[in-house]
């Protein structure tokens, strides 16, 4: 039986079915991480991310395609976590952007769309990499548009784009090296095949029933606040904010447009369109060009200009005299599990310029970020990746016009960037810190009297400097950077690759920590977690010591999961 176009409840239908397969098969995504790590969970942040928009899916009476869009975006918007549970919210926001326009959905509305929410999501990724859930969106859109030129049925039409996915999928260890070597296919790649096969089985009348899951929320906890100090040179003089009242919508053409003219002559840009207004920030030498060009689109409004030099300069002495002193300490409260209404700030407590969020897992490290500085805990990292929501409750929490988030892990970035763009009532700056200790460098380094801009051009070349190592177990048996693991062994992971493997952990932690230093090494700072005793962590202390007599060695409780030591060298 042919189909040439199904409505909103009927994409509903197919929508909630891919939900399903997604959840169902969300477990053997996971064991498709390439690192053969107990907290692998691509197939969970998917499942996650899918959910959120499936819960209001689930929610609409009688919707429209307008609707059914909208709930799908927002949803998944809202709910993403880990990259690629952002990267699949980015497919969803640009296909239901066409669908949206649509009484019913065509083979040939259904390919532009797929084209659309392959070019949203390159668009999302920063450095985007072929091999992986990118290349098989690309593959199958590319199907897709094949396919509307010779079809107008839906049924073979999807049947063609899922087995052309599947194709893709096949391929990714041939893009990616380290795919092939662990014998895997891309996790993210097979997390969006489930959704397309799940959807193809509803459109055969054979869809999968999904029951609304209760959402999960992070718990969110609150700490103290201190200072530490340095500086910083700047290299674009004005940080320069205004909106421009367009009185139409701006479109993505006109948003790109303008976004690479401000490149042009400066950084740290964010032009986000919201219908009729675009707000800008911009850091740059001469605020005149900015207001220019966005003259061009409109009305302006809200202008604000502030030297970053001028105000470094004048502050500079007073730091100096502030090093060592604590600030007045941040409001201390109980945010419960799943409250999902900002606290008020205390009676007479005044707005603070700045604030952090921060990510952390296990009661020492808390108390580290606690110590430094962080006014907000999102309990979650490893083993269980915050969403996009999640940011964003915890960033109501902090009484600041601009709140510092420190994600601490690089499948958290993404999530931490878009709720960044979501974020109106204050101003978000995501320090891009891919480990616990990285965050703990920002934070030591972050100076409380210097303006937003400065602090974040500081924070982000210090945790640069910062190498991280991290010590767990493998959950089956595989082959990567040349190594050969056998599930059970102990591995060093570096930032970019595993450094050591055996069946001594010890020894296994001490080959990764010399791997680490170098020459210009002069720090190392070890995390033991809750499956390491504080005496194993002080005995490696001593090796090190002995091994590099030119290092200094601190030894902290972190009290992490998974991983017996989280350590750092600077």
């Amino acid at each position: 039986m042919e189909i040439n176009s199904i409505n909103a409840a009927e994409f509903a239908r197919l929508f909630l079915s891919g939900a399903a397969n997604l959840e169902a098969k969300k477990e053997w995504i996971n064991e498709l991480n390439v690192f053969p790590v107990p907290d692998g969970d691509t197939g969970t942040n998917m499942c996650m991310t899918i959910l959120a928009a499936a819960r209001e899916v689930k929610e609409l009476d009688s919707p429209d395609m307008k609707s059914l869009a909208k709930a799908i975006s927002s949803g998944s918007l809202r709910g993403a976590r880990g990259n690629s549970g952002v990267i699949l919210s980015q497919l969803f926001r640009g296909f239901t952007k066409v669908i949206a326009e649509y009484d019913t959905v065509t083979v040939g509305v259904m390919a532009r769309a797929m084209e659309k929410s392959v070019e949203t999501a390159y668009k999302a990724v920063m450095k985007p990499k072929e091999g992986t859930i990118l290349t098989v969106a690309k593959g199958a859109a590319l199907k897709a548009l094949e396919l509307a030129e010779t079809t107008t049925d839906l049924l073979v039409f999807a049947k063609a784009v899922v087995a052309e996915a599947d194709r893709v999928l096949a391929k990714t260890p041939d893009m990616l090296p380290v795919l092939k070597q662990a014998g895997v296919v891309d996790s993210g790649g097979q997390g969006l095949v489930e959704v397309l096969r799940g959807a193809l089985l509803a459109l055969q009348g054979s869809e999968i029933t999904y029951e609304a899951a209760p959402e999960q929320k992070q718990p969110v906890q609150t700490g103290a606040h201190i200072d530490a100090q340095a500086n910083q040179e700047i290299r674009f003089t004005y940080c320069t904010q205004f909106l421009v009242m367009t009185g139409h919508p701006f479109r993505e053409e006109k948003e790109a447009e303008f976004k690479a003219y401000l490149e042009k002559i400066g950084d740290s840009i964010v032009v986000v369109a919201d219908e009729e207004i675009v707000k800008v920030h911009v850091h740059t030498n001469d605020p005149g060009l900015a207001m220019q060009r966005g003259l061009s689109y409109g009305s302006l409004t809200e202008i604000i200009i502030e030297n970053m030099k001028l105000e470094r300069d004048e502050k500079i002495s007073a730091l100096k005299e502030k090093e060592m002193q604590n600030l007045t300490p941040a409001i201390a409260e109980n945010v419960t599990q799943g409250d999902s209404e900002p606290a008020e700030p205390a009676d007479g407590e005044p707005e603070k310029e700045m604030g952090f969020v921060t990510v952390s897992i296990g009661e020492g490290l808390n108390e580290i970020f606690y110590g430094l500085g962080a006014d907000y805990i999102i309990e979650g990292g490893q083993t269980m990746n915050p969403s996009t929501e999640d940011v964003l409750q915890a960033v109501s929490k902090v009484n600041a016009k601009t709140v510092f988030i420190l994600p601490n892990n690089k499948n958290i970035i993404l999530a931490a960037n878009q709720a960044a763009s979501l974020c109106e009532d204050k101003k978000l700056v995501v320090i891009p810190t891919r480990t616990i200790p990285q965050g703990i460098t920002a934070l030591v380094n972050y100076i409380p009297g210097q303006s937003p801009e400065a602090n974040e051009t500081h924070m982000n070349e210090e945790i640069s400097y910062v190498k991280t190592g991290q010590v767990t177990y493998a959950i089956r048996d595989t082959e990567i950077d040349d190594k050969e693991i056998h599930q059970g062994d102990y591995m060093g992971i570096g930032d970019k690759s595993i450094l050591s493997v055996g069946m001594d952990r010890k020894s296994v932690t001490l080959e990764m920590v010399d791997q680490m230093i170098d020459e210009d090494s002069s720090l190392v700072s070890i995390y033991y977690g809750k499956d390491a005793t504080e005496e194993e962590a002080a005995e490696l202390s001593e090796q090190i010591t002995e091994s590099h007599p030119y290092v200094e060695v601190e030894v902290n409780a972190g009290g992490q999961p998974i991983y017996y030591y989280v350590i750092s060298v600077e």
